[in-house]
């Protein structure tokens, strides 16, 4: 059974593997990704399954295939939530309509559905012990790969995932993490790691000496671009203290971030940057918004978290 209407979105049309993606340009990439958004709000609208995930992974599923050899590079997802944009990207687009149904594609990765699917995500917090045991055998056997887990916030409070942290980030080895912070999980996260990561954003101390210090710069007589490049440096520093990546840089990994996970070109700037010069602990910490691209969704991400079919919006 096909969903697909080629007509309907005509650059999507070309795009029957990650290796079609990559002949793209930047600029089309952007066209594509409003397909695929298209493309997964029809579909799953019509067919069920879930559905908020992944429209706020849209940008960064895109420039994950766009920049990384899939499936030579491995990309592991934690949960299959936000996998529906893979699977269109991977060779699955024509049979989206199936997903979840007997026969059809799966909700979740699976490794026997796609070589893309390097790991088969359960639920939660499993992707990056598995990236790590990824590049622990690549390292063995001398190959060059990059291994990529892709883990939400909501997945980042599970145990597992702290004791990936640890032994990846001890050990020094090429693994990189994308972190997508979309400030919840199936509802609104709780607890104390949401909480840490949504300092850097809404922290009104370092919004208030910001402000105060580039006033104060401004006014200086020693000359106020330099002074106030002065102020920028002092501003980077002060946010190192409370931000996101004082966490991850205790174990082992280089923080970078956090980042407009739906923009698309700056996305694939970064990644391609993280891909040629860091072989070691990298995270990547991506702001993004479940549901994004529709406005009902975005506003009542839980009951559009999944939906049943036919949905009505």
């Amino acid at each position: 059974m096909s969903t697909f209407n080629a007509e309907l979105y005509p650059l999507l049309a070309r795009v029957d593997s990650p290796e079609e993606l990559r002949k793209l340009s930047v600029d089309e990439l952007e066209i594509v990704c409003s397909e695929l958004r298209r493309y997964l709000w029809d579909t799953i609208n019509a067919v069920g399954g879930h559905l908020a995930a992944s429209l706020g992974v849209v940008e960064l599923s895109a420039a994950l295939h766009y920049v990384y050899n899939t499936p030579e590079d491995r990309i592991v997802w934690d949960v299959g939530h936000q996998g529906y944009i893979h699977k269109i990207l991977t060779g699955r687009r024509d049979k989206l309509g199936t997903i979840r149904r007997m026969g059809g594609l799966s909700g979740f990765l699976k490794r026997n559905e796609s070589e893309y699917d390097v790991f088969g995500a359960g639920h939660a917090s499993t992707s990056l012990s598995a990236a790590y045991g990824m590049a622990v055998a690549r390292d063995m056997k001398g190959e060059k790969h990059s291994v990529v887990a892709v883990i939400g916030d909501g997945g980042m409070t599970g145990g597992l995932a702290f004791e990936a942290l640890n032994n990846a980030g001890h050990s020094g080895r090429d693994i990189t993490i994308i972190l997508n912070d979309n400030r919840m999980s199936i509802s609104p996260n709780v607890g104390a790691v949401p909480k840490f990561l949504a300092k850097m954003e809404t922290n009104p101390l370092l919004s208030k000496i910001k402000d105060e210090m580039w006033d104060l710069m401004g006014k200086s007589p020693v000359g106020k671009e330099t002074m106030r490049s002065f102020a920028g440096r002092f501003e980077a520093s002060l946010k190192g203290l409370v931000s996101p990546g004082m966490l991850f840089e205790e174990f082992g990994f280089q923080y970078f971030g956090p980042f407009d996970g739906h923009d698309i070109k700056e996305s694939v700037e970064i990644l391609k940057n993280i891909k040629s010069r860091h072989k070691h602990p990298v995270l990547v910490h991506f702001l993004t918004r479940k549901g994004k691209g529709y406005d009902v969704a975005e506003a009542d991400s839980v009951t559009w978290h999944a939906v049943k079919a036919p949905a009505k919006g």
